[in-house]
């Protein structure tokens, strides 16, 4: 009998024990977590980040993608229309939600739209527009408008009498086209004004100066120069100071930092400001939208506006 209950005793003590070692090995235990949601991811494909515009256009995308909870992936092309061609495939072969692009070249970037297209990777232009393919939103600044406003500017200064040099950005490119022909209507509309020297300088500040230069000897008389944007601008000047040139009057495009302190200091006449950073922003805002399946505007407006010295 107290064998038995010896038995019994060891039965019911064992058992007690293995529910204690239950209940600890269940306390240790943490609920199964859910896993963590995943990032939508964006591509920029920009046209080159040796230019302190784009520099602030994706800076102004990367800031509103951490807030929107996007990974954003760059790709820089260095200017180089083939290179961004391969970089939009990379972004395809990521299989990116949306592709935001800057084109180097207008034509150039369309096969690359249409394989965004034929992936079904929707895509939004930013700044440059494309000659082709389909793209559910372009996102600039009215490039003929600010070349106007520049053109405008230089015939009021110099009386609408004089001659005047152009220097063009990157050819093919929406930006170049559209600020020249804006320009030139401007000019146009001054039949005292002569445009003695039209040549690209790539949107490159070196360029510009190395053209100003070649421009500043066949021509003993120049008054003022428009250039399409502000790096362009700058090589001029420094072409221009080099040359003990004075009252030649420079107009640039974008605003850039170096741009705007030019203006301050009296030795740049004026820049078209754009707002690459808003750019930025609402490339993403954009995307985010397209992710969302809403309907947004084929064309979005960035506001421009004409910086002199205060």
């Amino acid at each position: 009998m107290f064998s038995n209950l010896r038995k019994k005793s060891v039965w019911a003590l064992l058992l007690v024990m293995a529910l204690m070692v239950s209940v600890i090995a269940g306390c240790g235990q943490t609920k199964e977590q859910a896993p963590a949601a995943k990032k939508a991811v964006v591509g920029l494909a920009v046209s080159t980040l040796n230019n302190p515009f784009f520099v602030d256009l994706r800076d102004g995308a990367k800031a509103a993608a951490d807030a929107n909870g996007i990974e954003l992936v760059v790709m820089d092309a260095q200017n180089d229309a083939s290179k961004q061609l391969a970089n939009i495939e990379n972004l395809i072969q990521q299989k990116v939600s949306v592709i935001i692009v800057n084109p180097v070249d207008s034509k150039a970037i369309v096969p690359a739209i249409e394989a965004a297209n034929k992936a079904n990777i929707p895509v939004i232009t930013v700044d440059r527009g494309a000659a082709g393919g389909t793209v559910v939103s372009a996102i600039a600044s009215d490039n003929v408008a600010g070349g106007k406003m520049a053109g405008q500017l230089i015939v009021d200064k110099i009386g609408g009498k004089g001659k005047v040099v152009e220097l063009e950005g990157i050819p093919g490119t929406s930006a170049a086209n559209d600020r020249g022909k804006g320009f030139n209507e401007a000019i146009k509309a001054a039949a005292g004004i002569t445009v003695v020297a039209k040549q690209p300088a790539d949107f490159d500040r070196a360029k510009g100066m190395k053209v100003m230069e070649n421009i500043l000897q066949a021509n003993p008389e120049i008054n003022a120069v428009f250039a399409h944007n502000d790096e362009m601008a700058l090589g001029a000047l420094e072409a221009i100071k080099a040359s003990n040139r004075a009252n030649v009057m420079v107009v640039g495009f974008d605003a850039t930092a170096d741009a705007v302190k030019a203006v301050n200091e009296g030795t740049l006449a004026a820049t078209v400001a754009q707002k690459p950073k808003d750019m930025g922003k609402v490339s993403i805002e954009t995307a985010k939208k397209v992710m969302a399946k809403e309907t947004v505007p084929a064309s979005i407006p960035v506001a421009l506006e004409l910086v002199v010295k205060k």
